[in-house]
């Protein structure tokens, strides 16, 4: 529970679970943007980015929805064992605890509620960095507060680590992509998928007026 041993949520899982499916969808969308970009994924085009953009958009919704689900109720309740959680982050973390919804929430609502944007791969990849840095100061108001109380700073270590895993990441994804075949020829929807197109309303529309 947030490293909190006296506080529970029933929602708490569900919200972590919002919290990496986000973070996960926007990174599965850099990398198709960029192998895309790179000639590697042929058959990748705006309308599968479009959709990649939309999961974003969605699971940010969904994430909204449970961070004010469990922070209405136990403010609405006002129980103690359950309102301590909140009340040592907005009272020792005000401005990264509201920053990340604004982050995780209005940022993504404004940038990603356009359908045309979405297709955007550069409007994409400003709405995901966003979010990626939104999710990972929530990851950070979720361990501080219980590990070193209102002794909280951003320096070296937390640079450090960031790197660290993001280099990782890269040397390991890349190392086994470039090991294997980009295109699953065996998929039985490889044929539906190369000639996919996304058709908004207003294009329905025009297509019938013309």
């Amino acid at each position: 529970m947030g490293l909190d041993p006296h506080w529970f949520s029933t929602l708490f899982g569900w919200y972590v679970l919002a919290t990496l499916l986000v973070s996960a969808l926007t990174v599965i969308a850099f990398v198709t943007i960029y192998l895309r970009s790179k000639g590697h994924l042929p058959f990748v085009n705006d309308s599968h980015i479009h959709d990649l953009a939309k999961y974003m958009f969605g699971f940010s919704v969904f994430w909204t929805y449970l961070w004010f689900a469990q922070f209405m109720l136990i403010w609405y309740a006002d129980m103690s064992e359950e309102t301590v959680y909140f009340i040592a982050r907005f009272n020792e973390y005000k401005l990264p605890f509201l920053g990340m919804v604004v982050m995780n929430f209005v940022f993504p609502i404004l940038l990603l509620i356009n359908s045309d944007f979405k297709s955007r791969p550069w409007f994409v990849v400003i709405g995901g960095l966003v979010i990626l840095a939104g999710h990972y100061i929530d990851v950070f108001v979720m361990i501080m507060p219980a590990t070193v109380g209102d002794q909280w700073f951003f320096g070296i270590p937390e640079i450090s680590a960031l790197a660290f895993f993001i280099g990782l990441f890269i040397f390991v994804t890349f190392r086994a992509f470039a090991n294997a075949a980009p295109l699953a020829k065996g998929n039985p929807f490889l044929q539906e998928s190369e000639h996919y197109h996304y058709y908004n309303i207003e294009h329905e529309g025009e297509e019938n007026h013309h």
